[in-house]
């Protein structure tokens, strides 16, 4: 039996996912999350096979939720679910560890055949994914300017076009003044821009922050 922690802030959306999962004989919902903090408890707490991740949480992004779980739990399968395309976020949470990436508009028997795949230890990689993917290898000049990001690079970049301060950020992420700095000029000459005004007006283009 593959015992699953749905982890969204939205009721209907995990009333949702338990409903056609109860029609699957090798799989039942053993715990449930609004927020990421709900998400790292039960995790903690152990008896769960699979997690279902909301890239989109209240109090904490499924980007920081993902690191932190991966963390405590670092053998636990971790699929995102997310209203995102896959060229927005894919590569940087496969790189953060998530064993798969699903829109939520997939069909539930993609979902199903994600979660069977992730619970024996494998990752799943949609078709979607591997064009992803593939246009990363060819060096694809239309991909998107953030997919070159490392993984602290991205979690950085997307709490500056948020607005939250340097300062802020190294508490927050436990890295000195000094380190975050040298990340936002890095950032800031891979995606060619010139301030965080720019940053925040191509998160907010390309849908990376709300």
């Amino acid at each position: 039996m593959i015992r699953l922690l749905i982890a969204d802030d939205h009721a209907i959306v995990r009333a949702g996912l338990k409903q056609f999962i109860a029609g699957e004989i090798d799989m039942q919902v053993a715990a449930e999350a609004g927020t990421g903090a709900e998400a790292l408890a039960a995790a903690t707490r152990g008896g769960i096979d699979v997690v279902l991740l909301d890239i989109s949480l209240p109090d904490q992004s499924g980007v920081d939720v993902l690191k932190r779980l991966k963390r405590v739990q670092p053998q636990l399968p971790v699929l995102i679910l997310s209203g995102y395309s896959e060229q927005q976020y894919a590569i940087n949470l496969l790189r953060a560890g998530a064993a798969g990436y699903l829109n939520k508009e997939a069909a539930s028997t993609e979902l199903v055949a994600a979660i069977r795949t992730v619970a024996q230890g494998r990752r799943y990689v949609s078709p979607a994914i591997m064009q992803v993917l593939a246009a990363d290898v060819a060096g694809d000049p239309g991909k998107p300017l953030h997919a070159q990001l490392s993984e602290r690079e991205f979690q950085i970049f997307r709490r500056l076009a948020g607005g939250a301060a340097v300062s802020q950020i190294a508490e927050d992420l436990h890295l000195s003044v000094k380190t975050v700095s040298t990340y936002r000029t890095r950032i800031l000459e891979k995606m060619s821009m010139k301030s965080n005004a720019d940053l925040t007006y191509y998160a907010i283009k390309n849908g990376l922050i709300d």
